[in-house]
């Protein structure tokens, strides 16, 4: 490797001395241990010539499923490491860090200035720069599957040569929530994309609360969501082994209510490292209340059971059903999380001079955040108003709760993982509108922890906002919905754009299939388009990516490629002859190799209108089927 150009590069972003001489000493054990691994590469150089490092990528990431499982294969690279999981995610980073210095990435912006002002004024290099990208075409081109591999390339995975090995990996991310998906429409609003204020009923998450009528409630949307989750993720956990929910139960529990003068409860939990139960100031630590009986007994004694022994079934639960290793999740209000634990002592009795939640257990908090995270992340369904309870893993999305479970704590030196969000048609929606201020904060150099981070108040919540580095936008736009040139300026300016236009040349295999030349019918018809309408308005290679059968091609002309054209010439089925070859000079009719024209006879009183005839155009019926001869002798 080239040592030292690569660490003037890691100079030039902003790297801290010891933080570069890691990422060298790290690029630098890889490259010597590439015939122990397997790799069949002289240096990184050949590798990367090769296939990007993706086979390199690919064996480090088998690297770190195998240490996540108990093996000792890491030991190549880290022979003391006791703690492999984390170092392994953070030498993958390094390594596609020296792949954009081969690749000939340049370094950010004025990398020659003073080197504080590329800090985040903790010594810390800032983070990778966001992407913010539009793929753009007429329909059909792949704009959206190319997303798939885009998305999965940016969460720092390899990405597999096969689509449904690279759909596995996308769907897994999704269920990680790394990569979030939306198809923009006509009806999309601020409300549904950043926040907005929803009608509830409930004012607590306890089981003596009740309310009247209703107060509105400020919710985030889908970008907000995603962009507290990819603010908060401090990367995996640097544990040994990572945490699982297997064999461990999980319990729902509200500590104080859902208000700010009870807000006080949970922050003692935070700060104390363990959880508060109300309802009674009975000692339950005798070994006789191991029984829920005993419970019961010991508050009509002292007459405080209510109607309906939910207090005592809480008790119980707490006291006894609870085990040391099960997972808390607390809530915020019925829809909302704010906190996760796990428990690690057994019930106590501690008497508080100002009365109420008497009762506590030790819990390591592993993810903490007081603006509440929506509970429909980790879970199918909103919480239930009890205290306390055991919740159902049939119901959980287990993948992200194990992702919240194992997050590093702040002051965890490793870089977050990156967040997706991918926007479907973007250009359908009334883009100023939808995004507000976040037009802005998009920005590459105003993203949190950036040169010029920029952080608005929100006009609904009040809490101030901005967009982190690691989430990353992804965006298809159809140009035959809308031009490119009349999409907003501002957002013009803050994206970069890739054209994705049809490529006849994808079609190879499935024209030896069909018996049809498919590359050269694709070709003809474009140009055609572009010549009668203009190039925006091609017809993508994706419609007949999967034809293998002439039938089946028969099938997207009929249904889709003359429906759109249709669409596209207004119902100028001349305009649509023409393209298809079936267009003829003479006024009279035509039996075409796709289309059928006929001459409507004028009604009473019309007849001068001979002069002008009228037609009545119709698709070859399946039995007549098409002939492709117009389309391919050229």
């Amino acid at each position: 490797m080239n040592k030292n150009a690569f660490k003037i590069w890691l100079d030039q972003k902003g790297i801290t001395p010891t933080a570069r001489n890691t990422r060298v000493h790290a690029v630098r054990t890889i490259e010597r241990k590439l015939a122990e691994l397997g790799m069949p590469f002289q240096d990184l150089d050949a590798a990367w010539e090769a296939d990007r490092f993706e086979s390199l990528r690919e064996r480090l990431r088998q690297m770190r499923e195998d240490a996540r499982d108990g093996g000792q294969d890491y030991r190549i690279l880290m022979p003391g490491s006791e703690k492999p999981l984390g170092r392994l995610s953070s030498w993958v980073s390094w390594l596609n860090q020296y792949g954009q210095f081969l690749g000939g990435a340049s370094p950010p912006p004025d990398a020659d200035a003073d080197r504080n002002s590329t800090s985040n004024n903790q010594g810390k290099p800032m983070p990778t720069l966001p992407t913010n990208l539009i793929l753009y075409g007429p329909p059909g081109t792949g704009k959206t599957f190319s997303t798939t591999e885009e998305a999965v390339r940016l969460c720092g995975e390899s990405v597999p040569d096969g689509r449904e090995a690279l759909m596995q990996t996308y769907r897994r991310l999704r269920a990680e929530g790394r990569i979030e998906f939306v198809t923009f429409h006509q009806s999309m609003s601020y409300e549904d994309f950043v926040e907005g204020r929803q009608p509830t009923t409930e004012s607590d998450d306890g089981d003596d609360s009740s309310s009247a009528g209703f107060r509105l409630e400020t919710m985030p949307g889908i970008f907000r969501r995603l962009a507290r989750c990819a603010e908060a993720n401090r990367g995996r956990s640097a544990h040994n082994e990572a945490i699982s929910v297997e064999g461990r139960q999980v319990f729902k529990m509200s500590i104080g209510r859902n208000n700010a003068e009870q807000a006080q409860f949970f922050d003692e939990a935070i700060e104390g490292g363990y959880v508060l139960h109300g309802y009674g100031d009975i000692d339950l630590s005798d070994d006789k209340f191991e029984s829920r009986e005993r419970i019961e007994e010991a508050y009509k004694s002292a007459g405080m059971l209510n109607s309906g022994l939910t207090s005592v079934g809480m008790h119980h639960t707490f006291r006894n059903l609870v085990h040391n290793h099960d997972i808390v999740i607390v809530s915020k209000g019925k829809d909302q999380f704010k906190g996760i634990g796990e428990f690690i002592g057994d019930y106590e009795f501690r008497p508080r001079p100002e009365g109420d939640y008497h009762h506590r257990r030790a819990v390591r908090w592993l993810w903490v955040n007081k603006e509440g995270v929506n509970v429909r992340d980790i879970f199918l369904h909103d919480f239930k108003r009890k205290t306390l309870y055991p919740l159902s893993l049939d119901k959980a999305n287990v993948p992200v709760l194990e992702g919240y479970l194992n997050r590093r704590q702040a002051d965890a030196p490793s870089e977050p993982d990156s967040f997706v969000l991918i926007i479907d048609e973007i250009n359908r929606a009334n883009i100023s509108k939808v995004f507000g201020e976040l037009i802005t904060l998009l920005e590459s150099d105003k993203r949190l922890g950036q040169r010029n981070e920029l952080k608005v108040r929100l006009p609904y919540s009040g809490v101030k906002f901005g967009v982190p580095s690691n989430l990353h936008i992804l965006g298809t736009m159809n140009t035959a919905d809308r031009s490119i040139a009349l999409l907003d300026t501002a957002l013009r300016r803050r994206f970069t754009f890739r054209e994705m236009m049809p490529d006849p040349s994808l079609l190879v295999d499935a024209a030896k299939a069909c018996g049809l030349d498919l590359p050269g019918i694709l070709t003809t018809i474009n140009e055609r388009i572009e010549y009668l309408h203009d190039r925006e308005h091609q017809i993508g290679h994706a419609y007949f990516i999967d034809c293998t059968t002439i039938a089946e091609v028969d099938a997207v002309m009929r249904h889709k490629v003359i429906p759109l054209l249709a669409e596209y010439f207004f119902e100028d089925w001349a305009k649509i002859a023409a393209v298809l070859g079936d267009a003829e000079s003479h006024d009279g009719p035509i039996n075409g190799r796709f289309l059928k024209r006929s001459v409507l006879k004028a009604p009473p009183g019309f007849e001068d209108g001979d002069a002008f005839p009228r037609f009545r155009w119709e698709v070859c019926s399946e039995h007549e089927g098409f002939d492709y001869a117009g389309l391919t002798d050229q």
